[in-house]
């Protein structure tokens, strides 16, 4: 299969550091050309599944305006320019929630968009994770955090409370690697 190439781009929309539009100029491999091929320019975010020392599993109970209804999260955020996926994660996990982890598994990259970008979802299981300070989240959203079993885990995701495919991909993924271990 050979690459789509990109003739050009143009900014259209530079709105704040969490989205920029583009138009780009695309030749598929035939030589056809594309003029307006629309690209969401969006930072490369972290989503953290935490299994607590006591083997209970964090989350968040919140409001998502984009969801329009409450749902439960994982802890998460976007990274800094120049900040590594791990280290946006272990900061992510101690703003959000006061946690630290002595075990962390990276459980894959995702791009959001395969067709337009979007940025990039980086998913990791923090394990072994106990609370060392007091949440300092910057979060717009109300929430409420939980600790829930893996029985109500399993619960949530048959039951659509993970409104989010980032989220439900992050728990599937944690428990399939728990699973393996």
């Amino acid at each position: 299969m050979q690459r789509w190439k990109t003739s050009s781009q143009e900014t259209i929309l530079d709105h704040n550091k969490f989205l920029r539009v583009e138009q780009h100029v695309v030749t598929l491999p035939d030589g056809t050309v594309i003029e307006d091929w629309p690209w969401l320019d969006m930072p490369d975010y972290v989503n953290v599944v935490v299994e607590t020392e006591n083997g209970r599993f964090l989350f968040f109970r919140q409001f998502k305006y984009g969801v329009g209804e409450v749902t439960l999260a994982t802890p998460g955020g976007y990274l800094e320019p120049g900040e590594e996926p791990l280290s946006a994660a272990q900061r992510e996990l101690l703003e959000e929630t006061g946690y630290e982890a002595a075990e962390w598994h990276h459980l894959g990259s995702f791009v959001v968009d395969g067709n337009r970008g979007a940025g990039t979802g980086h998913l990791f299981l923090a394990r072994w994770a106990r609370q060392i300070a007091t949440p300092n989240a910057d979060d717009l959203e109300e929430q409420e955090m939980l600790l829930l079993t893996r029985a109500e885990v399993e619960t949530a995701v048959s039951t659509h409370q993970f409104k989010l495919m980032s989220w439900l991909t992050a728990v599937l993924l944690a428990l399939r690697t728990l699973d393996s271990q």
